[in-house]
């Protein structure tokens, strides 16, 4: 198969993206570990079951909208139980299924440490883009997903902030 190789443009913007991907990563997790104790992915379970209604998931539910793997995510939500943030139970519909619910100190976990992770969050990826970036910004990713992710697995998560 001949490879379609990119063009000089295309190239560019390929690295710079290349380079934002693992960056980005680091820079997030540093800061939440820092001033949180928690990694990003951590921080992102307890920021997903804290935008439930009853802050509580099935495991597999969960574990969907955090786009992991079920033995990844029960991983994480034990190293959460043992700090007391997070709890496990049966799913009252499903006497089969576990949830994960967080905990009033998970609750009080994720108001503290949204702060410092928005800030970050402004300061290395939104605050460095115009209002007319940040639109681009929504529309590339847009377009980018829709290859990633075809059937719309994730949709309910990258699409739960639209108006």
């Amino acid at each position: 198969m001949d490879a379609q190789w990119l063009d000089k443009r295309q190239l560019a913007a390929w690295v710079r993206l290349t380079a934002v991907l693992e960056l980005l990563p680091g820079v997030l997790d540093s800061q939440l570990r820092r001033e949180a104790g928690l990694t990003h992915f951590e921080y992102y379970v307890l920021a997903v079951l804290s935008e439930t209604e009853e802050q509580s998931l099935q495991m597999t539910t969960l574990a969907a909208r955090t786009n992991a793997t079920l033995p990844r995510l029960s991983h994480v939500i034990r190293r959460l139980e043992d700090r007391g943030l997070v709890e496990r139970r049966r799913s009252p519909d499903d006497a089969r299924a576990t949830c994960a619910r967080l905990t009033e100190l998970g609750w009080a976990k994720v108001q503290d440490s949204a702060p410092g992770h928005v800030a970050t969050v402004r300061h290395h990826v939104i605050d460095a883009l115009t209002d007319e970036q940040i639109d681009q910004l929504g529309e590339i990713t847009e377009a980018m997903l829709e290859r990633l992710d075809p059937e719309g697995r994730l949709i309910p998560v990258y699409r739960r902030h639209d108006s």
